[in-house]
């Protein structure tokens, strides 16, 4: 089943999702819109999870071990040396933005860890962790400017107020938003309200109130943005994340 549990590395998140046996029932669950990307291995192979506009319907993953090192909103450009909006929507082996021959010796050294146990964390979770870990200590610290936009956008804030309050220009937001997060502010600011909602609908909030919690004009409102970003109604999605095998909203695999 799938697990997950808080990173060494601030605001990442570690996961884990086992073989499924007997089929590929558990690939219909979508991964949905969360403003981050992740670090994968996926059945032996290294790859990166872009950030994602709209749901992702994994396929062909049910009998293959699944884990990954979720980053937290922003971070990952700085770490994987490519700007978010090139990876927007997609998933990509890890081959194709480092050289070979590196992706090799860190594939070997994450089998590693699930065969003999020796590797940092004794498991591929562990190992993905660990590499996470050495490439946030060679590369600058997170830029606070882009925390203060997450902040501002994920509290409910206008584009226009986070702008000001992070002394940016509209366009100059922009443009750190398409290289930090992969689209926009409007985009993100959506992102974000969307997990805010659905946050409320687990705990059983009624969707009326979440809709207004979380700065939808009302129902109907909340309801396209889950059907548009999500491609899920709302009773399709509180029926699906009270599944015992459902993954959480922004839990992120591939192919």
């Amino acid at each position: 089943m799938y697990a997950e549990r808080v990173s060494r590395l601030g605001g990442a998140v570690v996961w884990t999702r086992p073989p499924v046996a007997g089929g590929g029932a558990s690939d219909a669950y979508p991964v949905l819109p969360d403003g981050c990307m992740d670090l994968l291995w996926i059945g032996g192979r290294l790859l990166v999870a872009g950030p994602d506009t709209r749901a992702y319907a994994p396929e062909g993953i049910a009998g293959v071990y699944c884990a990954g090192v979720r980053f937290a909103p922003g971070t990952a450009p700085a770490l994987l040396g490519v700007p978010a909006h090139e990876l927007r929507d997609r998933r990509v082996e890890l081959a194709d933005l480092w050289p070979a021959a590196r992706v090799r010796r860190l594939a070997a050294r994450v089998a590693g860890a699930r065969d003999l146990g020796g590797d940092p964390g004794g498991d591929p979770a562990g190992a993905l962790e660990a590499l996470a870990l050495e490439l946030a200590a060679g590369a600058p610290p997170p830029d606070p400017l882009l925390r203060a936009v997450v902040g501002g956008l994920g509290a409910g804030r206008t584009v226009a107020g986070t702008a000001d309050a992070v002394g940016l220009s509209a366009r100059q937001l922009h443009r750190r938003s398409l290289d930090a997060f992969g689209y926009g502010p409007k985009t993100l600011a959506r992102i974000l309200r969307l997990q805010r909602a659905l946050a409320l609908v687990r705990d059983g909030v009624p969707y009326a109130d979440a809709a207004l919690g979380t700065g939808c004009a009302d129902q109907a409102h909340l309801a396209r943005e889950v059907r548009e970003l999500a491609g899920l109604t709302l009773g399709g999605y509180a029926a699906l994340a009270k599944s015992e095998t459902s993954q959480p909203s922004g839990s992120s695999t591939t192919a």
